[in-house]
């Protein structure tokens, strides 16, 4: 069987992170990419050992050998992107946030479904090994009841006043910052685990840093940033205050369909924190824990009984989450096997031939991005408003 082919629009921090995850599939093809500078394209191409590469996604779309779109670009790119993407008949995957209006990820979710496409987003906290074990736990009963489901996603890489990215701009990334990026997945791992769909939000957003210098020179996601005290180049320390409006912070009151309640910290100014996602459920029998940053390892809680550690261990598991690990116990898998994952399930679905309309795949959907859309919109209208409003995703 000939392998997928496939083109990555973006070669930034997450797009780099597709490529190797998708190559480690093996019977996908990452076929082209696409940049607009076309020295930093050829190079890029070059170096990751890419056959073609583009500077404009609307000239890829004409080369009738790429079957599947990565869309890794900035968010104000998502929706026209995804939008060509679909109606030039090709699969896509895109980064979340989907798009950065509820009206842009309805309109693609109904042009996905219209035009037959497999589509998805990538929400890939869902696809750890633990997790899958969990949700197969709280589907049946292990946990009894979950009635509190509480948590944080919690960084640091915007701390400093002199810490710039595009995410910053309210034009590019969206009016939303720290929930739609990192709140976004905290509510799309819980939701799936617990089954439980948010339907009520009560949010307080606050932007810690209100002016913030930008710099002269670009600067990548997650570049290394001088430390205090430390020589900086003369064009690295030249830069310009900007007033900033989106949330480093965010707390947030949940209530769920399935009865449950709880609430959500999310913040990009937190020292110390890298990438610590974690939640807790709190059953009727058990409660149990999960910290992003130590994968492999599922806190149960007890009443009666000693407190349990289960580690990441496919000799343990049930056979429903057998399709997540793949190495054996002690063998920790961790956020780039979370991606593979994700690509594996993505690249399955079409590879079987499976219909989008009709079949269920074991990854997020533009339905699961619409949702995130949805309540992004609730927690921002939750804070203006300063009571509980209500997550309408028609």
């Amino acid at each position: 069987m000939k392998p997928i082919k496939a083109c990555i629009i973006g070669t930034g921090f997450v797009g780099l992170a597709h490529i190797e995850a998708v190559r480690r599939l093996g019977f996908v093809e990452v076929a082209a990419l696409v940049e607009p500078d076309a020295k930093s394209a050829e190079v890029h191409a070059r170096e990751l050992g890419i056959p073609r590469w583009y500077t404009h996604y609307e000239e890829m779309l004409q080369d009738r050998e790429i079957q599947v779109v990565h869309n890794c670009t900035p968010n104000h790119l998502h929706f026209p992107i995804n939008r060509e993407v679909i109606l030039a008949g090709k699969h896509i995957l895109s980064e979340k946030p989907l798009a950065i209006s509820t009206q842009e990820t309805r309109e693609l979710l109904r042009l996905a479904r219209e035009n037959k496409v497999v589509h998805g987003v990538n929400f890939n906290y869902r696809q750890y090994p633990i997790i899958k074990q969990l949700a197969y736990m709280v589907q049946n009963g292990d946990l009894g009841k979950v009635h509190l489901l509480h948590g944080s996603y919690l960084q640091d890489w915007l701390l400093l006043e002199t810490d710039y990215n595009w995410r910053l701009d309210p034009a590019v990334g969206g009016e939303s910052r720290a929930v739609a990026d990192i709140g976004s997945h905290w509510c799309d791992t819980v939701q799936y685990v617990t089954g439980q769909k948010i339907t009520r939000v009560c949010a307080d957003l606050a932007t810690v840093l209100p002016v913030r210098i930008k710099p002269a020179q670009k600067k990548d996601t997650y570049e290394r940033q001088a430390a205090a005290g430390e020589d900086t180049p003369e064009a690295e320390e030249a830069g310009e205050p900007v007033a900033v409006s989106t949330e480093d912070y965010a707390s947030v009151l949940l209530q769920f369909d399935g009865g449950g309640k709880g609430a959500f910290t999310v913040s990009q100014v937190s020292a110390g924190r890298k990438n610590r996602l974690t939640f807790e459920l709190a059953g009727s029998l058990k409660s149990a824990f999960w910290n992003q940053e130590e994968p492999e390892k599922l806190w149960v809680g007890h009443r009666d009984r000693p407190n349990e550690i289960l580690l990441s261990d496919p000799a343990l598991f049930a056979p429903e989450a057998l399709s997540a690990p793949h190495y054996p116990g002690g063998h920790n898998e961790g956020w780039p096997d979370s991606l593979r994952n994700m690509m594996f399930h993505f690249y399955s679905f079409i590879r079987e031939g499976k219909d989008p309309l009709q079949d269920k795949g074991d990854f997020a959907t533009f339905a699961d991005g619409h949702r995130s859309m949805c309540i992004t919109d609730a927690v921002l209208a939750s804070h203006r408003a300063g009571g509980w409003v209500e997550v309408h995703c028609d």
